[in-house]
């Protein structure tokens, strides 16, 4: 968190945090409130790889509740922001390394760990708890999205995440402060 001291990383965070809640907003519908495809992760990620799993969970956290706070969409529910938290965390720990090199296998192992264990496991349990459910009905569903979408995924962030990535290395982490 003492990241977040620093005006360049705590900029670039409120940055990530504000483009994922208007990505929130745009969605995919598959199968009316069970099924969407959202692209609000993407910025989740990128605060993860940039910055570590710490404030990757930050920026997930607060995503979600902003979100929620812009536009309503049902009561809010505590659990889609612990999965957006753990999404952070999965991206930070998988994505960020000392050397700052972003590569497409840590990508692809984060995309797969983001499906099976938040879109899977943690959003689906979210869901059969709103909706009162069958979690394996519910859960049959979601898995053809994430087999789906776990490809997409992991190439939207490759593609996003490798200029940044390659841009924050040339130019703002020459200052000791934002590197750890």
């Amino acid at each position: 968190m003492s990241k977040l001291k620093n005006i360049r990383t705590m900029t670039i965070c409120a940055m990530l945090l504000a483009l994922s809640v208007i990505l929130g907003f745009l969605k995919i519908v598959v199968i009316p409130n069970v099924v969407e495809i959202r692209l609000s992760p993407l910025p989740i990620a990128m605060g993860g790889g940039l910055f570590g799993p710490v404030i990757g969970m930050v920026i997930g956290a607060l995503s979600d509740i902003v979100g929620f706070i812009a536009k309503p969409t049902g009561a809010y529910f505590p659990g889609f922001t612990i999965s957006s938290a753990v999404g952070g965390l999965i991206f930070g720990i998988c994505l960020r390394n000392k050397k700052g090199k972003i590569t497409l296998t840590r990508i692809i192992i984060a995309e797969i760990l983001y499906a099976v264990i938040v879109g899977m496991f943690f959003n689906t349990l979210n869901l059969t708890i709103l909706t009162h459910g069958d979690f394996k009905t519910l859960f049959f569903a979601r898995l053809f999205k994430e087999v789906a979408m776990t490809p997409v995924n992991t190439l939207l962030l490759w593609i996003v995440i490798e200029p940044i990535n390659v841009f924050y290395r040339k130019n703002l982490s020459q200052t000791s402060e934002i590197i750890d």
